[in-house]
């Protein structure tokens, strides 16, 4: 289960800059993950609160946003959600599809006290 570290990295970011700003306590911690990042929200979620425990972090709220996997026709510019990773535009059937969302995986914003 990589979440575990990707979750301590993610804490490592949040304790740094709280540090840097002589915060007492973290309050909340809001992520932006992606459709395709290759993480799971949930164990991200049990991970954050297993390693919170005993920190300046503990009972910080940790809210999720998620962000839908899409993408953008080459030919058309069409821009649409993709349901997998072999996908064709809706309108034109191109199959030169960029990616345009999905891959997200950072720290957006933290309230700290």
């Amino acid at each position: 289960m990589h979440e575990l570290s990707v979750t301590q990295s993610i804490l490592d970011i949040v304790f740094d800059h709280a540090r840097k700003n002589q915060s007492r306590k973290i309050l909340k911690v809001h992520l932006v993950v992606g459709a395709i990042s290759g993480v799971v929200p949930d164990s991200i979620q049990f991970c954050f609160e297993a390693l919170t425990k005993e920190t300046i972090a503990e009972g910080a709220m940790l809210e999720i946003e998620k962000v839908p996997y899409t993408g953008e026709c080459a030919s058309c510019s069409k821009s649409f959600e993709l349901s997998d990773y072999i996908q064709s535009c809706p309108d034109c059937r191109s199959n030169d599809i960029e990616i345009t969302g999905g891959r997200e995986l950072y720290v957006k914003e933290f309230e700290v006290e």
